[in-house]
């Protein structure tokens, strides 16, 4: 009996798909000598009539039970027989299927107990009406203009460590992974931006203007998918939308959605978590199609003023709010932060690593007494470095340093941009480069002063055995005398011990060299009081890398390449070039270590 009245619904499925509505043509008065063949025995007439008074009663019972079913919170899979997207547009069959499952993401209510919760969280009992402005009118859109229309736009101080996530994310997609980008040819091989520009010396500028506006949509929609998901473990994501857009957004084009999402806003303001609790709706995923097609049907949601605010909620509730509270040192203080409102390292963190933690190191910092604080547990896609850590404030440890992808937030003391490379192999190590990084890593893997560069005696044993470091007796004890050895002092005992002994010594001076380019993303457009041209546009730089011969600070001023042992023989090197200076360098020094960097133009700006 089930097995008729699955096959009953799949008819009824498939006569409400045709072009011409099924129900009149039943109700039509028969002409049996035109429709039905002469030689049709009474017995087949009475069968077929049979059929199609049981496919209407089957099509009735899906009508009932669609309209019936409750809202849910959660998609578990993606219907097996909804088409991509690209299908959906080619005929009435896909966009008949893609509004029943539109129907499914009508989200849930918070609890008025979670709506206070997250509202507090993010930004405190006390926030000022400026602050909760700045977060409620900052829309995740491109820029218009050509050179820099793949970046996103800022207009209000304090969301840019969100849209520098996403920005970082988006770049991701847009330089690696075209083929992810256009409908159609997922798994058909793509030329990268990196190899177009080395095979046809196009500029960047002109390859970034001629993005599509759907590719660049496709890209943030995958992006924030990603960053969902890595909130969520890998396991769900989370998204939060507003009431009044549980429904289809209509609209002949996508200004014309911006306009009705815009009017709908009219009036809206979040200024407790009474409100967000009036307001928000939340769907949680735990299929990536299902949540990408969500995201894809919200982007004009996206784009609008709330933009920022529902994808920072969207990840926290991902994350969810007491795992949140667990990542934190002080769970007590907002993640917005008084008094400008800025976004704070743990909103980065959580965007970039998927944990709300508020350090930069890598892993945990023992505080005694069962107590640790911690930093990044897990490799990144994408990075992060700061002017803090030039300045001495922080330790950025490898694991934001060393992304997977030559993407990096760029912090300073007031906001966040965007440094990239078009070539992975930017991070690609030498011999020399090579073992640095493993003994570095062994090195901070007992640092447990939270990246204060000092390790204590026994742990200093351990990376000595790890590493395969045969340090003199001599070098050993003037290392251990203090009771604790100190990062600097043990890389200039490495830099004069020869490779046998596991050091660094190299006789060329050469000790590896690099020459090559990085960009830096700016989206900030403000005004600019004191400016002839009065507003501040998103601005891309290209920035000429060159870092020079690691010598020791003594063979630096000496002028000599590092010799063999007080032998005669003087390596010439040439010397460094003349570099341009700007805050920016000091943190591109931070991952490259005496990096030379020039540009043309104005310097970049990370304020």
């Amino acid at each position: 009996m089930e097995d008729h009245e699955e096959d009953d619904l799949q008819k009824a499925l498939r006569m409400s798909m045709q072009h011409e509505p099924p129900e009149p043509k039943r109700s039509k008065a028969r002409d049996d000598s035109a429709e039905t063949p002469l030689e049709e025995s009474p017995e087949v007439k009475n069968r077929r009539l049979q059929r199609e008074l049981m496919a209407a009663a089957a099509e009735k019972r899906m009508m009932a039970a669609s309209a019936a079913m409750p809202t849910t919170a959660t998609i578990t899979s993606a219907p097996k027989d909804v088409p991509s997207s690209s299908e959906a547009s080619s005929s009435r069959v896909d966009k008949t299927v893609a509004i029943v499952k539109e129907d499914k993401f009508l989200g849930k209510e918070l609890s008025s107990d979670e709506a206070q919760q997250l509202f507090s969280m993010v930004f405190g009992n006390e926030v000022s009406k400026g602050i909760l402005a700045q977060w409620s009118n900052q829309g995740i859109r491109f820029s218009p203009d050509e050179e820099t229309s793949m970046g996103l736009v800022q207009h209000e101080g304090g969301p840019c460590g969100v849209l520098a996530a996403i920005q970082a994310f988006v770049l991701k997609y847009l330089l690696f992974f075209p083929q992810e980008l256009v409908k159609g040819v997922q798994n058909t091989p793509m030329k990268s931006i990196s190899r177009r520009l080395q095979e046809n010396q196009d500029s960047v500028s002109n390859i970034f203007g001629s993005l599509t506006e759907e590719t660049k949509s496709r890209a943030l929609v995958r992006s924030m998918g990603e960053i969902l998901f890595l909130c969520g473990n890998n396991n769900s994501a989370t998204i939060a939308s507003l009431k009044i857009f549980d429904q289809n957004i209509e609209g002949e084009d996508e200004k014309a959605k911006d306009e009705i999402v815009a009017r709908s806003l009219e009036g809206l303001s979040l200024e407790s978590g009474v409100d967000l609790q009036k307001v928000l709706t939340v769907t949680t995923f735990t299929s990536p199609a299902s949540a990408m097609q969500r995201l894809e049907s919200m982007i004009p949601i996206f784009r609008s003023r709330m933009g920022a605010l529902l994808f920072l909620l969207s990840a926290l509730l991902s994350r969810g709010l007491e795992t949140v509270q667990s990542d934190r040192d002080d769970p007590s203080q907002p993640l917005v932060t008084a008094p400008f409102g800025h976004a704070s390292q743990e909103i980065v963190n959580l965007l970039l690593s998927g944990m709300a933690v508020a350090n930069v190191f890598d892993g945990k910092m023992d505080l005694g007494g069962g107590m640790f604080v911690k930093g990044i547990l897990t490799p990144v896609e994408v990075g992060f470095l700061t002017l803090l850590e030039s300045l001495n404030f922080c330790k950025v440890g490898q694991s934001l340093k060393s992304p997977k992808w030559p993407i990096w937030v760029v912090g300073s003391e007031s906001h966040y941009t965007v440094l990239f490379a078009l070539d992975p192999q930017v991070q690609a190590e030498n011999e020399f480069e090579n073992r640095e990084t493993t003994i570095r890593r062994a090195f901070d893997s007992q640092d447990q002063s939270g990246g204060g560069g000092f390790i204590s005696v026994d742990g200093f044993r351990q990376v000595l055995r790890e590493t395969n470091v045969n340090l003199p007796p001599e070098k050993m004890e003037a290392l251990c005398s203090s009771g604790f050895i100190v990062w600097s002092e043990f890389w200039q005992v490495l830099l004069d011990l020869d490779k046998g002994f596991g050091g660094l010594k190299d006789s060329t001076g050469l000790m590896g060299k690099k020459v090559f380019s990085l960009w830096h993303f700016n989206g900030i457009a403000k005004a600019v009081s004191g400016s002839e041209v009065g507003v501040q546009r998103p601005r891309l730089t290209k920035l000429r890398v060159s870092v020079p011969p690691r010598w020791t600070p003594e063979e630096f001023m000496a002028g000599g390449g590092g010799g063999s042992g007080g032998g005669d023989e003087v390596v010439e090197v040439e010397k460094p070039e003349r570099t341009q200076h700007a805050p920016l360098v000091d943190c591109v020094r931070t991952r490259w270590a005496r990096a030379v960097c020039n540009w043309e133009g104005n310097p970049p700006s990370i304020v």
